[in-house]
């Protein structure tokens, strides 16, 4: 693979958790870094997640029997799972091919893909964040799948069997042992699954801004602007255009999430992304704060404790990037955190909405471009991306060196969507 130049910088369009620890990381191997982002480090998606590094989520969206549960959870309000009905045209042919991949094979493939990104988050936050002011937020934890009963735990054996098929171990709690571990949640709450050797960041935004601080006094450039083009000559990236300036660069990284659609095409891949709209209500000073983040599983929905609140978080629409939020995935959120924890109170709350940038495989991209030289790619990540960024910022780094990684890339290159 043709290597940069020392000449000038690698630039990194996005400064999410993804584009900052590609920066850190290359930093690391010697290289020179810019930082451009429309918005500035971590006020994307980065700072709007749910804080949980969920190394267990390895289980997609697109499981067997979605096809035949979709059109009632669309028409439900208690379902997490929203279309925005005048975006469906649109919509209509990446969702086409996005429930394609609902059936057992596929599953598992994606499942052993996002893994090998994902499985082992802890490690992987540790390893970036050490040394930087980040790491005082990056709180080892437990993570718990919460359920009304062992039945209703049974009915999802299909995806606890392909996490234990990738080395995920946990202890079953019910009834009483659930209350001795954390008595926060209502009683209609009997059964729990404690995955431990995950994490939670306490605030994912300053988390993301930390990281960065720290590859700005590593020597890393950082602008504020939006990328309009790339500079292309003989076959290889040698600039962007951003702000109306011109800015030389011996390699590129597009990291930009949902915002990497269209400038992907311009390096060769045409993408099939869609925004997972994603919510977040923030419930500041708790009245009560749960040991772990947990998975709510009848619900869909994340509890992470964070510093002085709690985050809910998990909501799904279909809707495209301008509609503006809509009310019903926040209200949704506010029943099912009452359900959950009866008697909690707070002091103010926050609502957030923003954008999973999701494949219609749900697999990330992560490599080179088949077509450009000097172009690497690293979206795509949908619920996994801050799990997944320092992996992902580590494999890139280690292309753009001339290693190889230590596992297969071959399920995220670029090039299946040429």
């Amino acid at each position: 693979m043709d290597q940069p130049s020392a000449k000038s910088p690698i630039a990194i369009i996005g400064a999410g958790i993804i584009g900052v620890s590609t920066a850190i990381w290359l930093q690391r191997a010697g290289h020179d870094v810019i930082l451009v982002d429309r918005a500035g480090p971590g006020e994307g998606t980065s700072y709007g997640n749910g804080g949980v590094l969920a190394s267990a989520a390895i289980i997609p969206v697109t499981v067997p029997g979605l096809l035949g549960k979709a059109p009632r959870m669309l028409l439900s309000r208690n379902e997490p799972l929203f279309l925005n009905w005048s975006y469906l045209p649109r919509l209509a042919p990446w969702l086409r091919r996005f429930l394609s991949h609902a059936t057992v094979d596929e599953t598992k493939r994606i499942a052993a893909a996002l893994h090998g990104i994902i499985g082992d988050s802890l490690a992987d936050h540790q390893a970036l964040a050490s040394g930087t002011e980040a790491e005082k937020l990056l709180v080892p934890s437990d993570y718990l799948f919460l359920y009304r009963d062992r039945a209703a735990f049974a009915a999802d054996a299909f995806g606890w069997d392909i996490r234990r098929a990738h080395g995920f171990e946990w202890d079953e709690f019910e009834g009483q042992a659930l209350r001795d571990y954390d008595p926060a949640f209502s009683p209609q709450i009997g059964f729990a699954v404690r995955l431990p050797r995950h994490g939670r960041i306490a605030d994912p935004g300053r988390y993301v801004k930390d990281l960065a601080a720290h590859a700005q006094t590593q020597g890393a450039h950082i602008l504020k602007a939006a990328v309009d083009d790339f500079v292309i000559e003989d076959g290889r990236v040698t600039g962007l255009r951003a702000a109306g300036e011109t800015i030389r660069c011996s390699g590129v990284v597009l990291a930009a999430g949902i915002w990497s659609k269209e400038l992907a095409r311009k390096l060769g891949v045409n993408v099939p992304l869609e925004s997972e709209r994603g919510y977040h209500v923030e419930l500041w000073e708790p009245s009560v704060m749960p040991r772990s983040p947990v998975m709510i599983s009848s619900a869909k929905f994340v509890v992470t404790p964070m510093e002085g609140r709690l985050r809910l978080a998990g909501i799904v629409e279909f809707g495209g990037l301008d509609a503006p939020p809509s009310r019903a995935p926040f209200d949704l959120l506010m029943r099912n955190i009452r359900a959950a924890m009866p008697g909690l109170t707070w002091t103010e709350t926050r609502e957030w909405m923003g954008h999973r940038p999701t494949a219609t495989d749900s697999i990330p991209l992560i490599g080179p471009s088949p077509k450009i030289a000097g172009a690497w790619l690293g979206f795509g990540h949908h619920h996994v991306g801050l799990t997944g960024g320092p992996k992902t910022g580590r494999l890139l780094a280690q292309m753009i060196s001339g290693a190889t990684p230590n596992i297969d890339m071959t399920p995220y290159e670029p090039a299946r969507f040429v």
